[in-house]
């Protein structure tokens, strides 16, 4: 249930289209769905305005589908199944038909936003071998109704690259910036572009990269103002985090 649907029962109530002791029915079920093996958290959407997605890494191939299958039932926001496993990516696509895959991304969208947010976010990534992150955030905030626009391939390495897109980071309301090895990327769009930047360190890069932990340290000590950084290779966090910077700016 979202916010739309309980102003939606409580004009219900006022216009005589139901009793008060439905509504109460209605609003006084459990906001957490026992399937089990997980409570699927129903009632998120309404306070967060995005419903739990599943992380199906570690999950059974039957989990993963009675989970989506009971989210598409009792929500109506977006529905992501992240972190899939290629084994597991068939059987969901067959219980599915109507779900996108995104398949370097590893991501299912069960069900897209049917709002398009103003705003547009702009996805970059450092290299070709940071694009299994940067597709994830990308597909993320596609699916919870942002406008995506995605620039790859403008590593530091030759700063001419990003340099001749000022013009498209300075239409950006907000930016993603998806890098590994040394992770100096951000601090160089965060000199050039006002939007609020979100980092991302991915773990691609060689031994003294710490498997990413070398972009998250440098990240995080970025010079530039306005740069926040997520976990390593947590493109769903930095899509759905873009997805609620805009949320706030359309109130």
């Amino acid at each position: 249930m979202r916010s739309e649907a309980v102003k939606d029962l409580l004009i219900a109530v006022q216009t005589g289209a139901t009793t008060i002791d439905a509504a109460v029915r209605e609003l006084s079920a459990a906001p957490f769905e026992d399937l089990g093996f997980a409570r699927l958290d129903t009632h998120r959407e309404l306070r967060t305005g995005m419903g739990e997605a599943i992380y199906a890494e570690s999950k059974t191939t039957d989990e993963v589908i009675a989970i989506g299958r009971r989210l598409l039932e009792t929500t109506t926001s977006a529905v992501l199944a992240t972190r899939v496993p290629p084994d597991m990516a068939s059987a969901i696509a067959a219980q599915f038909p109507k779900a996108v895959h995104h398949e370097r991304a590893r991501l299912f969208v069960l069900r897209s936003e049917t709002k398009t947010l103003t705003g547009r976010l702009v996805v970059i990534a450092a290299g070709t071998s940071d694009l299994p992150i940067a597709d994830e955030a990308a597909a993320t905030a596609g699916a919870l109704g942002v406008v995506v626009e995605r620039i790859n391939d403008v590593g530091v390495a030759g700063p001419h690259r990003v340099l001749a897109e000022q013009g498209r980071l300075a239409d950006a309301a907000v930016i993603v910036v998806v890098a590994g090895m040394d992770g100096a990327l951000p601090s160089l769009v965060g000199g050039i572009a006002s939007a609020p930047i979100i980092a991302v360190p991915t773990s691609v890069g060689y031994g003294a990269s710490f498997s990413g932990l070398a972009a998250l340290l440098t990240m995080l000590n970025s010079c530039a103002p306005g740069v926040v950084v997520t976990n390593i290779d947590n493109g769903f966090g930095a899509g759905a985090v873009a997805a609620r910077i805009l949320q706030q700016a359309r109130a």
